[in-house]
């Protein structure tokens, strides 16, 4: 009980929000929950199953522009969109996953990193469809939602909250089910998983095809409440965001996520107002994460005072 009540708290926190923050800020803070439910997504693949991947650039962006190609040619709305950007991720990642779960390790992370690359040439070769480099808006009609307009603040706001708010519950329920109690097991061991009757691939490929199913609702969510699509969202950049919140927050923790987001975005927020070197501020707090708190900021706090955080 007492874990459900912790995430509706930081839900209730999220919900409020908005009356303490400008403007500004509360369209900071639905950017960090959108980035947050892609990093959900990453932290099912590596937190939880062990898949260290950098190719979830690939399913992010096959979900903005599942969202973002039918709204700009056909003009739908923001609804079919979301569900288009949704499944166009998750089927990405498990056309991927067939073939690059077929190696492990360092591998996979070539492998995954070998498709994220040739899925960003791809968007610059179509560029005549896809808008390339530059990318293009999205039209009225596909930011609009029940009627609400999404490019109004609170709106937006609040369509943010509803996707990172099912993500979360969403990840809470798997990841305490039988089945997200095996992905644990394929991370800590995947031999004796074997052995105990486990298929290794068909789990691993369920958790990709799930993870990217988070990514690609978010590259979805991404472009219809922010009106963009563009291949830099295809870049390996944004392979190694998600990863770097889900460190920084805690692998393998639910509210790792969020948390890593949130402190990654401040931090670059902060340090770009005073330098524009403001990278070398992100690489001192991973080196002095590395250094002190190696499982992140909840994966220690779960290690060493409470155990029973998800």
């Amino acid at each position: 009980m007492r874990l459900w009540l912790l995430h509706l708290a930081v839900i209730a926190i999220l919900i409020v929000a908005p009356a303490l923050l400008s403007p500004y800020h509360a369209t900071n803070l639905a950017r960090i929950m959108v980035l947050a439910v892609f990093a959900m997504g990453y932290n099912l693949a590596f937190g939880y199953t062990g898949l260290l991947s950098l190719g979830h650039a690939l399913f992010f962006a096959a979900g903005m522009y599942a969202a973002g190609l039918p709204a700009q040619i056909w003009g739908i709305s923001a609804g079919p969109a979301l569900i288009l950007g949704l499944l166009g991720g998750g089927a990405m990642a498990a056309a991927v996953g067939l073939l690059a779960l077929r190696t492990a390790g360092v591998s996979f992370m070539i492998v995954t990193l070998m498709f994220a690359q040739a899925g960003y040439l791809a968007i610059l070769y179509f560029g005549a469809t896809t808008g390339g480099d530059e990318g293009f808006t999205l039209p009225a009609t596909a930011r609009t939602l029940a009627g609400f307009n999404l490019s109004t603040d609170t709106p937006r706001y609040l369509t943010a909250l509803a996707l990172y708010s099912a993500g979360l519950l969403g990840s809470l329920a798997l990841v305490r089910l039988p089945f997200g109690r095996t992905m644990v097991a394929m991370r800590e061991n995947e031999e004796r998983s074997r052995m105990l009757g486990y298929n290794p691939f068909t789990v691993k490929l369920v958790a990709l095809a799930v993870s990217g199913l988070y990514a690609g609702t978010a590259g979805a969510a991404y472009a219809v409440l922010f009106g963009y699509a563009g291949a830099s969202f295809a870049t390996i950049q944004y392979s190694i965001l998600p990863m770097l919140y889900v460190l920084l927050g805690g692998a393998g923790t639910t509210l790792g996520p969020l948390l890593g987001a949130l402190l990654m975005f401040a931090l670059i927020e902060v340090a770009s107002g005073l330098t524009s070197a403001y990278l070398f501020f992100v690489g001192a707090a991973l080196v002095a994460l590395v250094l002190f708190a190696p499982k992140g900021i909840l994966g220690t706090i779960r290690e060493r005072w409470a155990r029973w955080l998800p």
